[in-house]
């Protein structure tokens, strides 16, 4: 997630492209019955899971857990109107963010860890969709936030349709972001075509052997990238309205790590190359050693200038002006506690 102010890479940075209609993409897929066909496909994969790249194969219909500690409900651990996303996600209402638990990868350095990496901790916030759908309505229509933004969705994708099911009939109509760590596998994300109007992902590596360091995963390169080329295919560009906040279309969000460990480089000619220079970026200076990395020698220390500076003349040398580059001096205060009764975000 973003926590950070962000300045855009050029005054006007996203064309404003107009759609034929700006509805969200689920409500046409309800009316002709197909989110449903749908949500019933997905829940039945649980009974052997292979939701996300782990395809642990257990049978979380029955309560079994694999990788990610989940059975049959999904378990959020907040809910809030996010006003540190992006500005064409926040806006001047606020992205409606969902905190999903339990997360499919294991990030030493995860801000999240509380709710990412405690599964102990977060049974007691288990949801059934009737649940969820409450809190994407609340998000909507008490706190009237501008989306209803996923974060960590990955591995709660057939609880999150079947949620939309109950939704939409009670009047759910915001742009749905999904807001994930780019570790998503290709067979989930196509089922989720036409349902998904604002993706998300993190492009965290350029190596994979980095990633299984770092964050625990096997093959992040290959399951992350495949998942990018999809969700381009899905939605595009991005596309904004008169007021430059977001309904439709892709942002890819990286993160610099000290010492070049993200492999920032080779991810952006890899992008430049294979979507688009003009694709939407979200380049953060951001990274703080929280969790276990205070304990790792190359990630105990926030990046260099330097390194920022590298990162910097490779977008430009790419032509890759879109989207938003974070200052270097973004104050650790915004670093959320989800231990916090409220807002994580607010002390």
């Amino acid at each position: 997630m973003i926590n950070r102010s962000h300045l855009p890479l050029l005054t006007g940075y996203v064309k404003i492209r107009i759609m034929e209609t700006r509805e969200p993409g689920y409500l046409a897929l309800f009316r002709s019955g197909e989110l449903k066909i749908r949500a019933e496909a997905l829940l039945a994969r649980l009974a052997h899971c292979d939701i996300c790249p782990w395809v642990c194969a257990v049978d979380r219909l029955a309560g079994q857990e694999g990788f990610c500690h989940s059975g049959r409900a999904a378990i959020i651990s907040s809910f809030c109107a996010h006003r540190g996303e992006e500005p064409a996600l926040s806006g001047s209402r606020g992205s409606g963010t969902i905190f999903f638990a339990n997360c499919n990868m294991r990030c030493v350095y995860c801000q999240n860890y509380q709710i990412s990496q405690s599964p102990e901790n977060q049974q007691k916030n288990t949801i059934d969709a009737s649940g969820l759908a409450d809190r994407m309505l609340y998000l909507q229509d008490e706190l009237r936030c501008h989306n209803i933004n996923l974060v960590s969705p990955s591995h709660f994708v057939p609880q999150i349709v079947e949620a939309l099911c109950e939704a939409v009939p009670r009047g759910l109509r915001l742009p749905l972001v999904y807001n994930s760590g780019g570790y998503d596998r290709l067979e989930t994300l196509k089922a989720l075509d036409g349902i998904v109007d604002v993706y998300l992902p993190d492009i965290r590596y350029g190596a994979s052997e980095i990633a299984k360091k770092y964050s625990g995963v096997a093959n992040y390169v290959t399951h992350n990238r495949r998942a990018i080329q999809e969700m381009w295919r899905q939605v595009g560009p991005l596309q904004t309205d008169e007021n430059q906040v977001a309904y439709h279309g892709l942002i890819l969000r990286h993160l610099i790590l000290p010492e070049e460990l993200a492999g920032s480089q080779e991810s952006l000619k890899w992008l430049a190359r294979n979507i688009s220079p003009e694709v939407t970026l979200s380049v953060m200076s951001q990274y703080f050693p929280c969790h276990e990395a205070v304990k790792i020698a190359e990630l105990s220390r926030t990046i260099t200038y330097e390194e920022y500076a590298v990162v910097v003349k490779v977008m430009e040398k790419l032509g890759m002006a879109n989207g938003w580059l974070q200052e270097m001096d973004a104050p650790t205060h915004y670093l959320p506690d989800f231990n916090r009764e409220g807002h994580p975000f607010i002390p």
